[in-house]
């Protein structure tokens, strides 16, 4: 088992700034993430954003922990790295795109290392399960948060 890697894309119809504030809320991500049930700040920047998280993941296998850092790069880039937890590794990224006309463009991408114990549970089907899980609906749960009513 390598790297679990992918990315997702879709156009929201809500203008950059109003995207960015929900990507760069990164403690509200479980709130509309699915699998994602919970991410607590550890440590802040001087603009009180979370730069250091505990994060709690379900990847149907089992639950995960990790401790992730957070890069922010706004409008157009929030980045976040593992930096100790039970996955080998972990990094990822939003970036956006001003469309123009109130429309942006959003792309999740994820690289994960599932490491030797995990990645011996997780084979076959599974494999795409997951990756469904942390890549393939990221963006389309941003594209729903984005333009519920």
């Amino acid at each position: 088992m390598g790297n679990l890697t992918g990315s997702s894309t879709a156009e929201i119809n809500a203008p950059i700034d109003q995207v960015w504030e929900v990507v760069q809320d990164v403690e509200t991500a479980p709130e509309w993430q699915g699998g994602l049930d919970g991410l607590y700040a550890l440590e802040r920047d001087k603009e009180g954003r979370a730069t250091l998280c505990e994060t709690e993941s379900d990847i149907k296998v089992r639950k995960v922990k990790s401790e992730v850092r957070f890069a922010y790069d706004g409008p157009t880039r929030l980045s976040w790295s593992q930096e100790k937890g039970e996955l080998k590794s972990v990094d990822g990224s939003w970036k956006l795109e001003d469309l123009g006309g109130d429309r942006t463009r959003a792309t999740y991408a994820i690289d994960v290392d599932l490491g030797r114990m995990l990645g011996m549970i997780v084979r076959g089907p599974l494999v795409d399960v997951i990756r469904s899980l942390l890549v393939g609906a990221r963006a389309g749960e941003l594209k729903k948060r984005m333009e519920r009513g």
